[in-house]
Parts: structure tokens; sequence; C-alpha cells
């Protein structure tokens, strides 16, 4: 007779290549229904934000652009849900939507206990303060006593709370959950400072504010925010292929393929470019797709660096840290090999 305990090992076992099977799913989901659900702003100008005509455009939509290049060759297949700070974590915990790209924070709270899996970062931020000029204030430090506008749920609030107490100053806060409205507040003067990240701060000011001119963003950045697009925990097979889109843009603009440039990659001698254009290897393969899918994303989305100057630039950004790696900036890939 053999051994039970055999037996029971042998159940157990079948049992995690079941539960291995239904956490594999999302792709499979995915490329069934015919296209990528993702979560974005309601509207940020340069990250997530639909133009005159209703088509999404920004940093963050180009990333569920790649994703959807790289699983379906076609960059189109995206279909958007615009989500508050307050509804964004829920929307992905529940699967109602795919991917989060949505200008959030990876922090370890939400890494763990939310249940999330951030790919990488796209955007290296900090969060700062913006003030009216009128109220000639040069300094955060001078902020004791103001009233500040900010969003719940968000890390921002508990970084305007750990500032001021740090700085043993005192503020009223004014908390209002939608990104309009909180402007509207701002801009009507019920308060006196509004608190969001940098990239926030200086989008709204060039696309919002009545008279941008009139508002100044002040030279404290008193958090680090690494923001980046997010996966449910559980699903390894979906988490890499959303991660490496990401970084197939970032490396494109390292090894200078553009979607100008990506056409001609194939007369190239260079093995890594012949690598990344899926000429030579089976990296498609590895993460089931079609070997092709990096250069679907360079050609139909570009690489990140064009990314960031048609969405970004013409708002007033540099690309600062946000640079490569090559360049002094932080944006770094690992290895497509």
């Amino acid at each position: 007779m053999k051994n039970p305990v055999g037996w029971a090992g042998a159940f157990a076992l079948a049992l995690l290549g079941i539960s291995d099977l239904h956490a594999q799913g999302t792709l499979d989901a995915v490329q069934k229904k015919g296209f990528v659900q993702c979560g974005v702003n309601t509207g940020l100008a340069g990250f997530s934000q639909p133009d005159s005509k209703g088509v999404w455009k920004g940093l963050d939509v180009d990333v569920c652009r790649a994703v959807a290049a790289a699983v379906f060759g076609d960059a189109s297949k995206v279909r958007y849900t615009p989500l508050t700070a307050q509804q964004r974590f829920t929307a992905l915990q529940s699967g109602e939507v795919d991917v989060l790209a949505r200008n959030t924070t990876w922090t370890i709270t939400r890494d763990t206990s939310l249940g999330l899996n951030f790919v990488g970062v796209n955007f290296y931020d900090g969060q700062g303060f913006m003030v009216p000029r009128k109220l000639n204030v040069k300094s955060a430090k001078q902020l004791n006593g103001a009233t500040v506008c900010v969003q719940p749920g968000t890390t921002t609030e508990l970084n305007l709370a750990d500032y001021f107490r740090a700085n043993r100053m005192t503020f009223k806060p004014v908390v209002i959950e939608k990104l309009e409205e909180v402007l509207n507040a701002y801009f009507a003067g019920r308060c006196d400072v509004f608190t969001t990240d940098v990239s926030g701060l200086v989008s709204v000011r060039g696309s919002r504010a009545p008279k941008p001119e009139e508002h100044i963003i002040l030279p404290e950045v008193i958090s680090k925010e690494p923001l980046g697009p997010a996966v449910r925990h559980g699903d390894d097979r979906w988490f890499d292929v959303v991660k490496w889109s990401l970084f197939a843009m970032i490396e494109a603009e390292e090894m200078r393929l553009s979607s100008k440039t990506i056409d001609q990659a194939a007369a190239s001698k260079d093995p890594a470019v012949q690598r990344f254009i899926g000429a030579t290897g089976d990296i498609g393969k590895m993460l089931a797709l079609d070997n092709r899918w990096a250069l679907n994303i360079v050609k139909q989305v570009g690489n990140y660096g064009e990314s960031f100057d048609a969405n970004l630039k013409p708002l007033g950004f540099e690309r600062g840290i946000n640079a490569l790696w090559t360049q002094g900036g932080l944006m770094y890939a690992p290895p497509i090999r």
C-alpha cells in the first residue's frame, strides 16, 4: 500500500497547480475580451486626459497603449476607466481594471497590505505647494496657519500633516475628493494653498489656471513620490507583461530606437537591437507574446523620451531626474536579453 502522506502531498501539489492556473489568468482574460481595461486619472493634463475628440492622451495613457501594443500588436485596443484617488485601488483589487496607470505613488503599504504589484516607475516626483503670487509667500516654512486644499486617500494628505507637525506649524485642511472641485476651491480663494505632487502642480497651473502667471510653486519638495503603474498580486505572467512593456519604452530610448527609426532597426548588426526587435532570440515567447512585442510598442507608442516630449514638455516639464541614467537621471531599465 502506498504511503498516504504521498497521496496527500500529490493532492496538495495538484491544488497548488489549479491555484496557479487561476492566478495566471489576466493575460488570457485580456486576450479573450480583446482589449486592456486601464484605470487612469479622471483628468490630469500630461498624464491622462481626453482631448477635445475624446481621445485619451498622456504619459500614463502611453503605458496602457504600450501594453496593448505588446499583447495585441495594436496600441488602440485599450478601454479607459477614469478613477478618483479613493476609487483606484478598489477598482484594481476587484478586477474592474487590468492595470492601474494613474500617477500613483509606490509605497510599502500599497505594495503589501493593498495587494498591489508596482511594475516600475514612469515618473519620479515629489510633493510640493502652489500658492497665489499675491500672497507674497516665498517658502513653505511661511505657511503657518494656512488653509490648504488637498485630496483624500492620497500620500499627499499624510505628507502634509507630517510636514506641518515636523515644522511645528498648524494648517486648516480643505479636503475635497474630485480634482475639478478641489481646483475650483483653490482658484476661487477658498484655500491659500494647493498641495499635490509637483507634476500635478505644474500640470494644473499650465492647463487649468485662468492666469498661470498668478500662481507660484514653492521651492520645497517634501517627499519622494515614485509614480508608476500597478497590477494585482498573484499573477506573475501579467506582472511580467506590464513591467517589461514599460521597460521596453525606457530601453528603446537608451538604444536610440524611436517610432521614426524602428523600421530601419532590422538592418542593424547590433545583437542587442536584433533581440529587442524580435529578429533573434525568443524573448516574446518568454512573455507568451509575439516576438515583435517590443518593436510594436516603439513603432506605435514611441520610446519613453518621445512620450515625455509629446505629453509633458508642452506643459513646461523638464526631464530632470526623469532623464535616462546615462544623462544624469534615474530612468533605467534592466537588460532585455
